[in-house]
């Protein structure tokens, strides 16, 4: 997309996003931190359906063409098959982390969204015929929870579908309702509203449903209620999306935005960094400095985000996220190229 099409509110939703994927990351892995639990859940009640409803937003227009299937091979296949080991081997031989096989089947930590994204993709055609999709995609959601599995994350594939499939069915004259006084005016009190409820996540649903990969069998939430539960959690996580992106600038934040266009090098090497800090002991400090640990974390974590997108950073790793396209693109700049 070039610059002058792209919508600058969507830049900085996406980076707002991304960096609150990075801050949920770091916060998980130092649990001992004082109050960690509480923000970790406040996050994943509603940051990752917000990326997933900006993802469906963003394939309204994938079709299964020759063109629109090159891309998704080059942006989201190759680098799954690539970074799904990279990750795998770094946790396992430099960070000595117990993680086990078999790769790309069983997605590995951060390397879910590409694979689960890739599948959203390829069935997008379908999904978008028709608005009818989507209270059937939200039936397929709450029969998400009875697979237990993590091959190719089925669980979060079946159970975010409703967000995807919601982005790619709104139009902007609809998200324009967003940027309605009254809109960010009801946003604040319904993220304070769902902060109070992340206090008290253990007593009414389970952190691990914040996931969509855990199977109703493995939660202790009885089975006449984990239907009603997970739809809870569902209805939560689209509220505070919204609540969230309605508070987001509509204008471009110069440098800001523009890091929002580096979301795929934020995402696949935040974590290779945070796992090093967690190999020279990091949460060894957290638990001695419970308060001052967590807003270290919280800290580093949004300048870990922000130095991965800046311009000289993005411009050594952007062509790892794509190196076919960064070779074709390099060979269709080449003097030769040119002149033939």
């Amino acid at each position: 997309m070039s610059p002058a099409s792209r919508d600058p509110w969507l830049d900085n939703v996406k980076m707002v996003l991304v960096t609150l994927v990075v801050v949920g990351h770091a916060i998980g892995l130092v649990e001992a931190t004082q109050g960690s639990h509480w923000v970790y859940d406040f996050i994943y009640m509603w940051h990752i359906p917000a990326f997933v409803f900006v993802s469906g937003y963003l394939s309204k227009s994938f079709e299964w063409d020759r063109r629109r299937m090159k891309s998704l091979v080059y942006t989201l296949a190759i680098p799954y098959l690539l970074f799904e080991p990279a990750l795998f081997y770094f946790r396992r031989d430099v960070v000595g982390e117990g993680v086990e096989y078999p790769l790309w089947i069983e997605p590995h930590w951060t390397m879910w969204y590409l694979i689960v994204l890739l599948m959203w993709r390829l069935i997008t055609p379908i999904l978008k015929r028709h608005w009818l999709f989507l209270p059937l995609s939200v039936i397929v959601s709450l029969a998400g929870g009875l697979w237990d599995t993590e091959a190719l994350m089925i669980p979060r594939f079946l159970g975010l579908l409703p967000f995807f499939v919601l982005g790619l069915h709104l139009k902007p004259r609809h998200l324009k309702h967003l940027d309605d006084v009254w809109v960010r005016l009801a946003a604040v009190p319904a993220l304070v509203g769902i902060g109070i409820m992340a206090l008290y996540t253990d007593a009414w649903a389970e952190t691990a449903l914040l996931w969509y990969d855990t199977g109703y069998n493995s939660l202790p939430i009885d089975n006449e209620i984990i239907w009603q539960t997970r739809l809870t959690v569902m209805m939560v996580g689209l509220l505070g999306a919204f609540a969230a992106m309605s508070l987001v600038p509509r204008r471009s934040l110069g440098w800001f935005t523009t890091m929002g266009t580096a979301t795929m090098v934020i995402y696949l090497f935040h974590g290779f960094v945070i796992k090093t800090v967690m190999n020279l002991g990091w949460p060894d400090f957290t638990a001695a400095h419970p308060t001052l640990g967590l807003v270290l974390t919280v800290l580093g974590a949004v300048g870990l985000a922000l130095l991965l997108a800046s311009p000289p950073v993005r411009k050594v790793l952007e062509p790892l996220t794509n190196p076919l396209g960064w070779v074709e693109k390099r060979r269709k700049a080449s003097p030769a190229h040119s002149a033939a």
